[in-house]
């Protein structure tokens, strides 16, 4: 058995007490359930006997398992001399015992005092003829089962119980290891993405720098127009420096880097085309006037468009989608919508979802995805920083 509590300690204490009152009551009223021809003063000493016992009943179990089988014995194989027959004084206990071994009891002591409690039975009906009658084989052989049985059914549903709590603790750190793990691998792909696009900038700056201080003197309009174009992609950079540094991830070491300029915005159209080629009819309509963007947040656009549109393809059996973005004053939507249905309904989600999210958080914007009765629709807000 486990170690016992303080709630437990009091619990067992309170039932010991309320089965020696009751004990003793049996004795010295009596009660009509008092039998034999024993001496009231030695029953109340094996009323408070059992009690006493029945108290560490589970903090000490194979003391109580000793104390409530064995002494009593003494008495059965004297001839009950001493002794009355008590049902509240003697059974009763005998029965919360087989109870507590039912319900609590673990290995070794669950057979054995299972195996104790029979014998003290039948060593008790064979050698008290008041036990022998077939009203009284069966009344306490049944309820002696009855309480073994209840006592068991309680262990085997809690046991059951934890078990369906482990393992839903178990499904539920593992979906959440997968995400985290899915955020992470996300925020190193982002951070290796803005990595590509500060060393874009600065290998701009360094050509303008140099091209600028060849005609300084020659073309001075010529080094204004590159100066300008360094303050701004210098600007740019450093945004985007500030927001890999925020992210707080390294990238994978041994990975190779393009710095070529990411995608962005403008080849949403060789998007669209690359999806029609894989047998998705999509309709690309662009409201509002594009401003020029930061690099970083026009790579966000053409991802949150890009895997809205993969997430079709994998999880959709919709031949259709629509891709709407709408520029306003300070925020840009994008909203991807395809007819659906899902490919297998109420299956666990990618984390295409979880991605999007992370890109567009990194630019204080927000994703939201509806499952609707005509389709699924990704939203995705993002403010917009002008360069």
């Amino acid at each position: 058995m486990e170690p016992l509590s303080r709630r437990g300690w009091a619990v067992d204490v309170a039932v010991a007490g309320l089965v020696a009152a009751v004990g003793l009551l049996e004795v010295w009223v009596p009660f009509e359930s008092l039998s034999g021809d024993g001496s009231p003063f030695v029953s109340t000493v094996g009323v408070v006997w059992f009690a006493a016992h029945l108290a560490v009943r589970r903090a000490r179990p194979w003391v109580a398992l000793a104390g409530l089988l064995v002494w009593p014995l003494l008495g059965v194989f004297e001839g009950g001399q001493g002794l009355h027959l008590l049902f509240f004084g003697q059974l009763v206990p005998v029965l919360v015992l087989v109870f507590t071994i039912a319900r609590h009891g673990t290995g070794t002591y669950r057979r054995v005092g299972t195996g104790a409690a029979i014998a003290f039975i039948a060593l008790a009906d064979l050698f008290v003829p008041l036990l022998q009658s077939p009203n009284e084989l069966l009344f306490h052989w049944g309820v002696l089962t009855l309480v073994w049985l209840v006592g068991h059914g309680l262990r085997v549903s809690a046991d059951r119980a934890a078990a369906e709590a482990v393992r839903a603790h178990v499904a539920e750190t593992t979906a959440r290891e997968r995400e985290l793990a899915a955020i992470s691998d996300e925020r190193a792909r982002i951070a290796r993405e803005l990595h590509d696009i500060v060393a874009h900038s600065v290998g701009v700056i360094v050509v303008q720098a140099g091209a600028a201080e060849q005609v300084v003197e020659d073309d001075p309009e010529f080094a204004r127009r590159a100066l300008a174009t360094i303050r701004t992609t210098g600007s740019g950079a450093l945004a985007e420096m500030r927001r890999l540094v925020g992210m707080l991830r390294d990238p994978d070491p041994g990975l190779g880097h393009d710095l070529a300029p990411q995608p962005g915005i403008a080849a949403l159209p060789d998007l669209v085309e690359a999806a029609r080629g894989v047998g998705l009819s999509v309709d690309l309509d662009v409201s509002g006037v594009p401003p020029t963007l930061p690099a970083g947040l026009d790579l966000t656009a053409y991802r949150v468009v890009q895997e809205a549109l993969t997430n079709v393809r994998r999880h959709s059996r919709a031949t259709s989608a629509r891709v709407a973005m709408q520029f306003a004053p300070e925020s840009l939507e994008i909203r991807v919508t395809d007819a659906g249905p899902a490919r297998q309904p109420g299956a666990e989600p990618g984390h295409g979802l979880v991605g999007m999210r992370e890109r567009v958080a990194l630019f204080g914007g927000r994703v939201e995805a509806d499952a609707g009765e005509h389709g699924f629709t990704v939203r995705a807000v993002l403010p917009l920083e002008r360069v």
